[in-house]
């Protein structure tokens, strides 16, 4: 067994202890080894990977609120299985929108990606704003584009975690070679939006291990200090 087999089956293994102050478990689905977030307090869900809807029916767990950070196949796969089980409503930018509602959006790029498609009344749009009260929580949102447009980070504000999707990861950044990517805006906004968050903040990226802000300040090759 790799290296790399053996810190995917860690991770899948990594669940809510770690935040005392959230509870707050993880599944990590699908091809691209995508992470998921459920807040267990509220019922929150943070992205919505391939086999997460099975992953919630096995563990009993139901879901109040679908936040999507994106709209990249890889986090939205199981987004609209999951509205049509829980009934909940999902939670986007307003860029997301044609990425998880048109069933041949990826197709125009020549990407053989086809989606179950989310209908426009299950989308509640957001846009960046210092605070933000979504399924009882208080999160900021912050648009941070440059990996796909329409990109949201959620911080939730009192536990001061960072659900990051695909912009900022432990000694990485999210691509900016698929349509819509923007290499200087993704950096633009790190440093910019997330970094002054302060170095405390806790991140919980869409693929790989949770970091902090201060140790990807210092510490990433591509946008530390």
């Amino acid at each position: 067994m790799d290296h790399h087999t053996v810190f995917l089956a860690f991770f899948r293994q990594w669940k809510a202890f770690w935040w005392c102050s959230m509870q707050i478990d993880s599944f990590t689905g699908g091809i691209f080894d995508t992470n998921c977030f459920f807040l267990q307090e509220s019922g929150i869900l943070v992205d919505a990977p391939q086999g997460a809807g099975d992953w919630l029916a096995a563990k009993g767990y139901r879901v109040s609120l679908l936040l999507l950070t994106h709209g990249h196949i890889d986090h939205s796969w199981d987004a609209a299985l999951i509205r049509q089980d829980h009934g909940c409503p999902v939670v986007c930018h307003t860029e997301t929108v044609p990425l998880v509602t048109e069933r041949d959006f990826f197709k125009q790029y020549g990407l053989n990606w086809e989606i179950e498609t989310l209908t426009p009344d299950a989308l509640q749009i957001v846009d960046e704003a210092p605070a933000a009260n979504l399924g009882g929580v208080d999160f900021q949102t912050l648009y941070v584009p440059g990996h796909c447009p329409g990109s949201l980070c959620f911080l939730a504000r009192e536990s001061r975690i960072l659900f990051g999707g695909d912009v900022l990861f432990a000694g990485g950044i999210g691509r900016f070679d698929l349509p819509g990517g923007d290499g200087p805006l993704l950096y633009r906004g790190i440093r910019e939006k997330l970094f002054p968050l302060g170095d405390d903040i806790r991140v919980l990226p869409g693929h790989g291990p949770a970091t902090t802000i201060g140790v990807e300040r210092k510490t990433n090759p591509y946008v530390g200090d």
